[in-house]
């Protein structure tokens, strides 16, 4: 595949490396599971670190580490609030691919349980 043909993986329209490199980024920070929880968590409304730190069940230096990188790809927004910031969802249509990503996934799971179940008679057991 040359250059020309990589520049239109996305969408329609053939795309400059500097907006692929975006969107990469974009792609490598949902790559952490804790910043999947952290964005499942913003989904109802905003929080401060100490309750995303709470909610996800992690350490208030790791959370905030990993809102920057969701911060920095504009996954995230923050809003300062005297001493406390509060962190918010700034790209709601996170929430559009997740689930195109989980449904597709449902489908694969469902696919190869039912492999399975065709090979051995039965759903196997762990």
């Amino acid at each position: 595949m040359d250059a020309s043909e990589s520049n239109k993986l996305v969408g329609d329209h053939a795309m400059p490396p500097q907006a692929l490199e975006l969107v990469a980024a974009r792609f490598r920070a949902l790559g952490e599971p804790i910043r999947l929880r952290i964005l499942q968590e913003l989904q109802a409304g905003e929080l401060s670190v100490s309750a995303l730190t709470r909610a996800v069940g992690s350490t208030q230096p790791n959370v905030s580490k990993h809102l920057r990188v969701l911060q920095e790809v504009a996954l995230v927004g923050r809003r300062p609030v005297g001493t406390t910031a509060y962190y918010f969802i700034a790209e709601p249509m996170i929430f559009d691919l997740c689930q195109m990503v989980c449904s597709a996934m449902r489908d694969l799971l469902e696919t190869q349980v039912g492999i399975l179940r065709s090979v051995t008679g039965r759903f196997p057991r762990p």
